[in-house]
């Protein structure tokens, strides 16, 4: 078959030393973003400005405000969005300054905490009796004449990274918090000096976030892998297998953080629009809005910490699902270590090309007006691609020997290394076509939003429909790219190339989390400018960097989808290899009727949290309401709204309505396979990933779609705008619903799907062989 131009040695060298850099670096970025101050510095004639705007001083802004008033009020509102009390008090504390996004993650984490305990206590008794617990070694599933460790081993090791997957996957989604609310106030101070010194700090922000998720998730993997090397020795299959609980663990988290915030920051949302916008016509993020710090603190919540750790998720299960299917091909078999961790070796020369295309954005071009913004991003992704197919094409040249064989459902495929190199690169551009359909759908410069946001003229209904519509359409060519994907990876290398082409949609990952993770701290500046009171014109800045930010997230969550329906089917892959199932016929009737609920459960789990968000929006709405007429000189600004008490409903429900979806969507693989066996269960796997994908998209789209109608008209930007507003018309108003009715869609169910799908796939993979031990107990009986 061949050997690799390069030595182990140079793989155990590369994979630490890119991720340490891409922790460096995001280091660095946090350096220069802290050196914006936000408290008052007395004026330093001597200092001189530069690009980053982190040499100028705040009071000597080009609206001659010198203002300390302000400075002080930023602080004071960014340290409500972010500490946190004592959680022996929480939610009842009373003095909103200390209620925020910490404590809500805490306050998670805790009831998380005991779900993963209970989950990882599951895994090791159903896996540990597969052999009755038996501590002796057993002839290999794939090579009977050899003999490898037990599992009961297999059981223990799988338990231990379930836990190191779920602990990676908080701490990811809380440090990308921690630093969106360190930098919220920040941008908005900068924002004084220009929309350019802005962006580079929300940009610088989310690079932090975005290199310190990637780095970290690739150093942990690498660790576990070294270490269980120590147990397992020669058996690779064990190994990897028993690796698989770490993107579990990793999906687990991600699901209650993406439907907790989710809920947690559109309860908020939607009744401080209908109330202060639709009702009081009141601006967005106006003070007197009782919902307004709560909404400010769900954005860091849903969209930062919750998009943070589902991302690490789909990274974690592509590596994974790659290394199941590879260490039952030539690399595993033949223990060839720098093949065998082919798709690591990816994830450390993404870190690389990121950091390079992150300085194109921050250093190589100065933004300077408005309409740079959204350019400067697009240009990161097609940068980043360009550069990471050419880091693909090396690394496929030195780490692959030129010729080697695949496990394709039984039988070994001989692969050659430059079409796993196409497989790698389809992903990629698939994921960059995925990224700019969304942007062409979701952001206000093109016709589709325009449109929608001229159907207001005649009221919400057609508003609602054509948002509707739009989604729909929305879902064509983004699913003909993931079609095209699959296609050309599974023809050239089986289901391992599925995994490496989800793993190159997901190889620039730090890129894109530094887009994303932009957004929320765009939005979250753009609050805090309007409760400190600043002017007009640096509204203006924070909303066009908020508008930009929409298309942003909207394309994280593209890329979230796309690389989830390649790692679901990766994972599925690796699931029938892995309890020994040899066809998938959907016209048995025991495949079919798990094909046709698979297929509901994407329906019932978004049912289930648009309720969630419509049962909590309904209380704060009331609350909200409550507020302004019951408040003696609350619309007037001379009395305080009483913030606390919305910051408990969202956290009241969010913690609550969490657990139903969590149930469903980890509770359905265990009583499916249990109860109904292997096949039903693949049935069911292969339904949820049809049509979920599907919805997923849909809601993402039709929901952003519907924000940046709104906030077309809203900016004013041209002839046509103009003559739909100004805030406050009827028009407007009718933006303002389809926006409301879109915010669940894009921040709660639209982006919790993609995780059910995958997270589906990964929990059925690693109970793979209890189920196919144990499973089936009806159709036992029945039979």
């Amino acid at each position: 078959m061949g050997v690799t131009i390069l030595p182990d040695l140079g793989t155990e060298i590369l994979i630490p030393v890119c991720a340490v850099i891409g922790i460096a670096f995001s280091l660095l970025q946090w350096a220069i973003v802290s050196k914006v101050k936000v408290s008052p510095t007395p004026a330093n004639t001597g200092s001189v400005g530069g690009k980053n705007g982190y040499s100028d001083y705040l009071i000597e802004e080009e609206e001659g405000l010198n203002d300390h008033n302000v400075v002080l009020k930023c602080a004071e509102i960014q340290n409500a969005i972010s500490e946190g009390l004592d959680l022996s008090v929480w939610p009842y504390a009373v003095d909103v300054l200390h209620e925020g996004a910490t404590s809500f993650l805490f306050t998670e984490y805790q009831y998380v905490g005991v779900f993963m305990v209970v989950f990882a206590i599951l895994i090791f008794v159903f896996l540990g009796s597969v052999e009755g617990f038996s501590t002796k070694s057993q002839p290999c599933t794939y090579d009977p004449f050899k003999t490898c460790k037990p599992a009961l081993a297999t059981a223990a090791f799988s338990t231990v990274s379930f836990v190191l997957g779920a602990i990676t996957s908080v701490v990811s989604g809380f440090l990308g918090m921690k630093i969106a609310t360190y930098a919220n106030a920040r941008t908005t101070l900068e924002a004084r000096k220009g929309v350019g010194k802005a962006f580079i700090v929300a940009f610088r922000s989310g690079a932090v976030m975005g290199f310190l998720l990637a780095a970290n998730g690739l150093l942990v993997l690498y660790i576990i892998i070294n270490l269980f090397k120590l147990y397992y020795g020669d058996d690779w299959s064990g190994l990897f297998e028993s690796i698989t609980g770490y993107g579990l663990g990793g999906s687990s988290m991600a699901l209650f953080g993406r439907v907790g915030g989710g809920i947690y920051t559109k309860a908020a949302d939607v009744g401080a629009d209908l109330v202060g916008k639709v009702e009081r016509n009141i601006p967005e993020d106006d003070p007197r809005n009782p919902a307004v710090i709560a909404d400010n603190v769900g954005d860091n919540v849903g969209d930062i910490a919750g998009m943070g750790s589902d991302l690490f998720g789909s990274y974690a299960e592509s590596s994974c699902a790659a290394l199941v299917v590879a260490s039952i091909s030539s690399f595993g078999i033949n223990h060839e270590f720098t093949s065998m961790l082919y798709p690591l070796i990816i994830s450390s020369v993404g870190i690389i090309v990121c950091l390079i295309t992150t300085l194109f954005a921050t250093d190589f071009f100065e933004i300077k007006a408005v309409k740079d913004i959204e350019p400067s991003l697009k240009r990161q992704l097609i940068i980043s691609t360009v550069l990471m197919t050419i880091g693909i094409a090396i690394v496929s040249w030195v780490a692959l020997p030129p010729s080697f064989t695949i496990f394709n459902f039984g039988t070994q495929k001989v692969v050659k290394n430059w079409q796993l190199f196409l497989c790698v690169a389809v992903g990629l551009w698939a994921g960059l076509i995925i990224g700019f359909v969304t942007e062409y759908y979701t952001s206000n410069a093109y016709s589709p939003v325009q449109d929608v946001a001229d159907s207001c003229r005649t009221g919400a209904a057609t508003n609602v429909i054509f948002g509707l519509a739009l989604g729909y359409k929305s879902v064509i060519i983004p699913i003909f790219a993931i079609a095209i994907s699959i296609f050309v990876s599974f023809t050239f290398a089986a289901m391992y190339g599925v995994a490496v082409a989800a793993l190159g949609m997901l190889s620039t990952i730090a890129t894109g989390l530094a887009i994303d993770a932009y957004g929320p701290i765009s939005d979250n500046a753009g609050g805090i400018a309007e409760m400190a009171g600043m002017s007009h014109r640096i509204r203006e800045r924070t909303d066009a960097l908020d508008a930009a930010g929409n298309t942003t997230a909207a394309i994280g969550k593209g890329f979230a989808i796309g690389s989830a329906a390649l790692v679901s089917l990766a994972l599925f892959g690796a699931f029938v290899s892995r309890a020994a199932i040899s066809t998938v016929d959907v016209l048995t009737p025991k495949v079919f009727i798990g094909l046709i609920v698979g297929a509901m459960l994407p329906y019932w789990f978004s049912a289930m949290t648009m309720k969630s968000v419509g049962s909590a929006a309904l209380k704060m709405v009331e609350e909200v309401r409550r507020q302004f007429n019951t408040i003696p000189g609350l619309m007037e600004g001379t009395a305080k709204p009483d913030y606390a008490t919305c910051v408990k409903i969202s956290t009241d429900a969010s913690i609550k309505e969490m657990i139903p979806p969590g149930a469903l969507v980890m509770l359905t693989p265990l009583i499916v396979g249990i109860f109904f066996g292997v096949e039903t269960l693949s049935g069911v796997l292969a339904g949820s990933l049809v049509s979920g994908v599907q919805i997923a998209i849909s809601a993402s789209n039709t929901g952003g779609a519907w924000d940046n109608a709104k906030k077309y008209i809203e900016a004013g930007a041209s002839e046509h705008a103009r003559t739909l507003g100004p805030k406050g018309s009827d028009p407007h108003k009718a933006a303002v619903i389809g926006d409301t009715i879109g915010d669940p869609l894009k921040d709660t169910s639209g982006p919790s799907l993609n995780i059910l799908i995958k997270l589906m796939a990964v929990e059925s993979l690693v109970f793979a062989p209890f189920f196919a031990t144990h499973g089936g107990l009806l159709f036992k009986i029945w039979n």
